[in-house]
């Protein structure tokens, strides 16, 4: 039997799964690394980590099972997006990589809109210039680090610096590139507009291909390192999103995706580029070749619901939600703003902050736990909403990430979204979906909807509850306008807090 094996470099940790032919995971791997925050706002990583993380896990996989390893036919790569890696000429990493949540960018991002225009940008890009994406972090460092900017040689996304590791190639792929703001959506190639006044070289970016080709093999020391042939071919893959859209099955028409990992993730698939002209939502390439998405992004879903159990010094998320399932629905008045990392999409503010709004004597640790759930839930309508306003059809929500395994969690969206949440046989995410189209690579499967179609099928449904769902769109509506609010409260803060810093 021919096997594949799924890479995803996630935010907090890497996993690998090691699939047959019928997309049954053999056996799978977490190595977890830290991240750093230098600086308010700020968030890295070191390289290094993802690589010593992708050779343990690959050894672990195969010391589990007693496969013969040339029968391991590809790898497919997915990541986190939009964080970049600097590499000198001798391939060295010359500092470490700044990250998707990182948010000192929002300088940069003014003069992308002042050099090139708001309403350009997204003529050429298909999105507008947020904090999150690679191409501020261009500018940044070449601002404020011109000595490292002046030694770079190639700039590259985080699982395609794993991938020139692996096999010794420069490459991306069309979806992850999307991320950039470097990134001719609609024409699925680099943007020489932007390049050309952003003053960015080319050369710097790596070449692109669909998620589903062939960048290379791997190269002797990596087939030495992994105890793989070198014959492994590794395919182009996808960032996580869409990815692990992938792995959801996300692939055709009508259906969504709901992913509450850390970042919280609302997904839609399209065959032709939508784009929103107000920039609220993401439009990227998709990995099924020659198809897009639309996408809206919370930076802090999961993450919330994490920083809350951190804080509350709880050990167990389910203790967490038995907890929460004691509060009433919209608990009693406690409303949860998720901005904890700021807010991408449909507030594109890196400024923004998490609030908890209406706190009354009457609440416990219940209706806090509780509140935390309902807003990350409000957030992700928020590009629900824009998503049918678009014209893409909601047939069926997916709903994966750690909130999919919350029984609660999920009443609580199908509840706020007023749609049915479904549940898939599988639960691996954008590491499964990197597997499915390392599998096509391979011409194990002809296509990508193909393989979703023979791996990936619905298991459970929760309706959402008439009276629940009232009571949420008057929450709802209070829970819009409290952005709005405290928009001009929020920048004063910041403001304050970089008094304290230079103070």
């Amino acid at each position: 039997m021919e096997y594949v094996i799924g890479i995803d470099i996630g935010t907090t940790a890497l996993k690998t799964l090691l699939c047959n032919s019928k997309g049954e995971i053999i056996s799978s791997s977490l190595k977890e690394y830290p991240m750093s925050y230098p600086k308010p706002g700020w968030a890295e990583q070191d390289p290094a980590e993802w690589w010593t993380a992708t050779i343990e896990s690959i050894r672990s996989l195969l010391n589990e099972t007693n496969i013969n390893r040339e029968d391991v036919k590809s790898i497919g790569l997915t990541g986190q997006m939009h964080g970049a890696v600097f590499l000198d000429r001798n391939n060295s990493v010359l500092r470490s990589a700044i990250l998707w949540c990182d948010q000192r960018t929002s300088s940069e991002c003014d003069d992308i809109n002042r050099i090139i225009g708001k309403e350009n940008l997204i003529n050429f890009v298909s999105n507008p210039a947020l904090t999150g994406f690679t191409a501020p972090k261009i500018l940044w460092v070449r601002k404020n680090e011109p000595q490292i900017y002046e030694k770079t040689h190639k700039i590259l996304l985080p699982k395609d610096y794993i991938r020139f590791r692996l096999t010794g190639e420069f490459a991306g792929d069309v979806s992850d590139a999307s991320g950039t703001l470097l990134f001719d959506v609609k024409n699925r190639k680099w943007s020489n507009e932007v390049l050309e006044k952003l003053d960015i070289d080319r050369n710097l970016l790596p070449e692109i291909y669909e998620s589903t080709e062939i960048t290379g093999t791997l190269t002797k020391d990596a087939s030495k390192l992994l105890g793989l042939s070198t014959e492994t071919v590794v395919v182009a893959g996808a960032g996580d999103q869409a990815a692990g859209a992938v792995g959801n099955g996300i692939v055709e028409s009508g259906i969504i995706s709901s992913t509450t990992g850390t970042s919280g993730v609302v997904f839609a698939y399209t065959d032709k580029v939508k784009t929103d002209p107000l920039g609220r939502v993401h439009t990227f390439c998709h990995a099924v070749p020659g198809k897009w998405h639309v996408m809206g992004v919370m930076l802090a879903a999961g993450g919330s619901f994490k920083w809350l159990r951190d804080t509350l010094g709880v050990d167990s998320y389910q203790v967490m939600t038995e907890q929460a399932s004691k509060a009433p629905v919209g608990s009693e008045g406690l409303i949860f703003l998720p901005y904890l990392m700021g807010e991408r999409t449909p507030h594109a503010d890196p400024d923004a902050k998490a609030v908890f709004f209406g706190i009354s004597p009457r609440h416990t640790r219940a209706h806090i736990i509780r509140s935390v759930m309902e807003g990350v839930s409000f957030g992700l309508r928020d590009s629900l909403e824009i998503i049918k306003e678009l014209g893409i059809p909601v047939s069926e929500i997916r709903a994966s990430g750690g909130g999919a395994k919350s029984k609660l969690w999920k009443q609580i969206q199908a509840d706020v979204n007023k749609e049915p949440i479904y549940t898939i046989n599988v639960d691996e995410g954008p590491a499964f979906g990197a597997a499915l189209l390392a599998m096509v690579g391979a011409e194990i499967y002809s296509s990508v909807p193909e393989a979703c179609r023979h791996t990936i099928k619905a298991t459970d449904k929760i309706e959402p509850v008439t009276k629940n769902t009232k009571i949420y769109d008057a929450y709802y509506k209070l829970y819009k306008k409290l952005y709005n609010s405290l928009k001009n409260n929020f920048k004063q803060c910041v403001e304050l807090l970089r008094q304290d810093t230079k103070n």
